[in-house]
């Protein structure tokens, strides 16, 4: 029986076309630098879990890349906006089998293993688990069921996703991650040691 899935969703690292406001401030190089580095980063914190792994690209697949082809599953994001790809992911994922499916980006240097478990773990006994970024978003969401409602009617990439999701799902049994920052803008990746080359002095 199939029962637990990751779905990874991930841009294609070209250059020019990732990390975009983060690009303003240090340069297009410098941003595909630190775009690379945090899908290495979400490679490896997957890797460490027991479950089955999905990557899913923005624009085609690749199966020549950071993500092996004897780890991680691999497909395309299909939809107009991100809710409608969230919900495409999620639904053949359902419809495959799984029993409990959570998705998170791949721009977050603070994401770690135990976010990943506690999401599954969570998952026993609530519908739906999320973990709330500071922008508003959200950088991971966990489901047992399909709820259609958390992919409509939202203004994706601002800051009310969050609050909007929290009213969709008022109703059911949910949990909270702990709140992490995703990396967005210059002022998400000045105070990270790892990225201090890339800060403006």
């Amino acid at each position: 029986m199939k029962e637990n899935l990751i779905l990874i969703f991930t841009r294609n690292p070209e250059l020019g076309k990732v990390k975009t406001r983060l690009a303003a401030t240090i340069g297009n190089e410098n941003a595909l630098e630190v775009y690379i580095y945090l899908l290495e980063h979400t490679k490896k914190t997957v890797l460490e879990t027991n479950v089955d792994k999905r990557v899913l690209y923005s624009e085609v697949i690749n199966n020549n890349d950071i993500w092996d082809n004897q780890f991680f599953q691999k497909g395309k994001q299909i939809g107009n906006n991100l809710g409608e790809r969230m919900y495409h992911a999620f639904r053949e994922g359902f419809k495959e089998g799984y029993q409990k499916i959570v998705i998170i980006g791949s721009d977050l240097i603070a994401l770690e293993r135990n976010d990943i478990d506690k999401a599954f773990q969570k998952l026993k006994d609530h519908d739906i688990v999320l973990g709330p970024a500071l922008d508003g978003g959200y950088y991971l969401l966990g489901m047992k069921t399909m709820h259609e409602k958390i992919f409509q009617n939202k203004e994706w990439s601002t800051a009310t996703v969050f609050k909007d999701t929290l009213e969709d799902i008022s109703e059911l049994p949910y949990y909270l991650l702990e709140e992490k920052n995703d990396i967005d803008t210059y002022e998400d990746i000045k105070e990270i040691p790892v990225f201090k080359k890339y800060t403006i002095t």
